[in-house]
């Protein structure tokens, strides 16, 4: 079953054929790629990655909208600040990068994994949620400004707008337990032309197995679309109820 949401908001005249004509798959290939044939490394610290490239390679990594580039004075390379999300998606996903900390180059996955999940605990649950909407070819960026988690694009920001604000829950989270958390997160998302998307993540992984980024394969991610109910849509019917977010399940979401 797919999401049904409001059509795609493009920014500019030609903005949906350019996007037609440069899939985010295909540019996160080349990146891939271009990547892996350098090995680029990026230095890991204690809450995001500082990653050191080629400017083409900068400019791969904008396309597919992974970091943002960090200001410097240096011509020769380009760094560019990396999520721990985004960071390890290159990592262990597309493997195309190495990291290091202090400089001692980190060879195991399992002990990037570890450092990750020390400096935030809920990491496995967050990377599991993003990694599922970025195998489907959404762009997602950070959603602080929103008051979610992340906000997912279609392609990328200077072409399009953001359709979905994305809120991440586990089986431990508080979040959207009362009728008022759910109406201010739909209100918010409605007020900034978005649909609220739940990214509930569910698994059996014991404290043993998360300690190991193979528990990633044991976790379930089910998507629900939340949009609020609209009386003026319904004026002619005889039944007066009072409007409640609309909430709609859904097992796969669109792939752009």
């Amino acid at each position: 079953m797919q999401i049904s949401s409001m059509a795609p908001r493009w920014k500019w005249k030609g903005a949906e054929a350019k996007a037609l004509a440069e899939p985010i798959s295909k540019s996160v290939s080349e990146l891939q790629l271009s990547l892996a044939k350098t090995e680029s490394t990026g230095s890991l610290s204690s809450c995001n990655v500082l990653l050191a490239v080629e400017p083409e390679q900068a400019e791969l990594l904008d396309r597919c909208c992974f970091g943002r580039l960090v200001l410097s004075a240096e011509k020769v390379k380009k760094w560019i600040q990396l999520s721990f999300e985004e960071a390890f998606y290159l990592l262990y996903i597309l493997k195309c990068i190495k990291l290091s900390r202090q400089g001692r180059f980190l060879e195991s996955e399992v002990e990037i994994w570890m450092y990750m999940r020390t400096k935030r605990p809920n990491f496995p649950v967050f990377f599991k949620a993003y990694s599922h909407l970025r195998s489907k070819n959404w762009v997602l960026r950070s959603g602080l400004q929103y008051g979610v988690d992340f906000v997912a694009y279609r392609h990328h920001p200077s072409l399009v707008h953001s359709e979905y604000s994305v809120l991440v829950q586990s089986g431990d989270s508080d979040r959207l337990r009362v009728w008022s958390d759910v109406h201010c997160a739909v209100r918010l998302s409605g007020s900034v032309a978005k649909t609220l998307l739940t990214l509930h993540v569910s698994g059996d992984s014991s404290r043993e197995d998360l300690n190991l980024p193979t528990c990633l394969e044991n976790y379930r991610v089910e998507e629900q679309t939340i949009s609020r109910w609209s009386p003026e849509l319904s004026r002619e019917d005889d039944e007066t109820t009072s409007p409640k977010p609309k909430v709609t399940n859904v097992s796969n979401l669109k792939t752009p």
